[in-house]
């Protein structure tokens, strides 16, 4: 008698409870993020509030078709891995520099469609350097991509950059509780609870939050039922040659940090991207940023907010982030119920991505574990990657004095470590000579691995070396 083949737990649906709740965990994590960058660029362009609104409410929607293409995926497009999608910020200083010189908003979303179908282009050349990405390499990522989101969550904790009360001792107090909820839930709740501990805690710090006054709803009252965005809002895109440029530059730099996305929910979760995944991937984000130029948003990259709550839930399934882009799509439909999520304080998310941010770092470490540091220069790969990674994040303004197009590669401390540990690992463990690779790292060895050694890196994952298969399919 045939026995039905088991599902991956990437694949595997959970019931449509645990889809919802989640599902709500990713967006609440990401929401703070997703509608930054709409802020910033509009602000810095002085529009006035109805285009806020109406830049926000498309973002949402986009992010959430987005997530939902690179999740669920057809035909070539979507890594099909547990991927959040949202806007990119390492593209917010070249928009802003285009939308305030005169090229507007129409000059905005022509470059940003260029760039996503330059993307598509590329996908598949980028998917080939995926051998260039041992252990060694994607460890450093994943710790650089963990490290450089603490100030995200810092700023938070304190009460969000810009706030009145920036640093006020009641936004470190809401924090530190919603923080040691999660942890209280994670340690002695069941199974279930402890995987929307995230979930639980934000809701206990917002009840604490509406009565000491941290937060009120009065902006839902004003928020519209429905609201959709249609294909150039603000006009017809203008491609204007210096903005198709520099926006080029910020689709490598998306590329990048979007490859080290995926190879570190590869390894949470047991399924490890390969080329053509990784290319789908790419492709996938290709797609979305022509959309975000259509629909008056901006170019989408995979969140790294989100990577963190997949190794810190263990929650595997793509169909619970797929559920979450579903979300973003009412979201983006329904203002109000966009209003309803932006009220949420900030330090009540602080709480929660103290531990989500920590757990990218600390599943840095263990992919880390994988590569061997004796007899070799991994040591030294780890340590200067890890340097110049968070150079940037330590200094923000340590590359004002150089041309934009260098600011958008390094100002980002994710693409400057793993340009930095790609370019370090070829010097070490790739060029002939005397510095050759020792244990767990062969010279050249990194670009013609071993079936053997393959398919033990395959099951890895954040958790035992079985990728942690033997938690419920209903996991992430």
């Amino acid at each position: 008698m045939a026995t039905s083949t088991p599902v991956h737990p990437v694949d595997a649906i959970p019931p449509v409870r645990q889809l919802a709740a989640f599902g709500l965990q990713h967006v609440l994590a990401m929401y703070a993020g997703a509608v930054a960058v709409p802020l910033i660029v509009g602000g810095a362009m002085k529009l006035p509030p109805a285009d806020l609104a109406y830049l926000i409410t498309a973002d949402l929607l986009v992010c959430g078709i987005a997530t939902l293409i690179q999740c669920v995926g057809f035909w070539r497009f979507g890594v099909r891995l547990p991927i959040m999608q949202g806007c990119t910020f390492a593209a917010v200083s070249p928009m802003v520099m285009i939308g305030t010189t005169g090229g507007g908003l129409p000059a905005i979303y022509g470059a940003v469609i260029v760039a996503g179908l330059a993307i598509m282009l590329l996908a598949p050349v980028f998917g080939r350097l995926l051998r260039f990405f041992p252990p060694l390499v994607t460890g450093t990522v994943i710790l650089i991509i963990g490290v450089s989101l603490m100030p995200v969550a810092g700023n938070w904790v304190a009460g969000g950059s810009g706030a009145a009360d920036f640093g006020d001792p009641g936004n470190l107090g809401l924090a530190a509780f919603v923080l040691v909820v999660v942890l209280a839930v994670q340690r002695f709740a069941p199974a279930f609870l402890s995987r929307i501990a995230v979930l639980i805690g934000i809701a206990a710090g917002l009840v604490v939050a509406v009565p000491f006054g941290f937060t009120d709803f009065g902006g839902v009252a004003d928020a519209g039922w429905v609201g959709i965005s249609t294909p150039f809002h603000f006009g017809a895109p203008v491609f204007e040659a210096s903005a198709i440029v520099s926006m080029l530059v910020v689709a490598l730099v998306c590329m990048t940090e979007t490859a080290g996305d995926f190879i570190a929910v590869g390894e949470m979760t047991g399924r490890k991207a390969e080329p053509r995944s990784l290319a789908d991937g790419l492709r996938a984000d290709g797609l979305s940023t022509v959309l975000g130029g259509v629909f008056n948003t901006f170019p989408y990259t995979a969140f790294a907010q989100n990577v963190g709550l997949v190794g810190m839930t263990r929650v595997r399934s793509r169909w619970v982030v797929a559920a979450a882009g579903g979300m973003l799509v009412l979201l983006g439909l329904l203002p109000k119920l966009g209003a309803v999520v932006a009220a949420i304080p900030a330090p009540v998310l602080g709480g929660a991505g103290l531990v989500m941010f920590g757990t990218v770092a600390a599943s840095g470490l263990r992919t880390l574990s994988e590569a061997g540091f004796e007899g070799n220069h991994n040591l030294t790969v780890v340590a200067v990657s890890l340097a110049v990674g968070l150079l940037p994040v330590g200094v923000p303004t340590v590359y004002d004095a150089f041309p934009a197009w260098f600011q958008t590669v390094m100002h980002s401390g994710i693409s400057a470590g793993c340009l930095t540990a790609i370019v370090l690992n070829l010097l070490f463990n790739h060029l002939p000579g005397r510095s050759a690779a020792g244990a767990g790292e062969p010279a050249a060895g990194v670009a013609t691995e071993p079936a053997g050694t393959a398919a033990r890196t395959q099951g890895l994952s954040f958790g035992s070396g079985r990728g942690e298969s033997a938690a419920p399919s209903s996991r992430r």
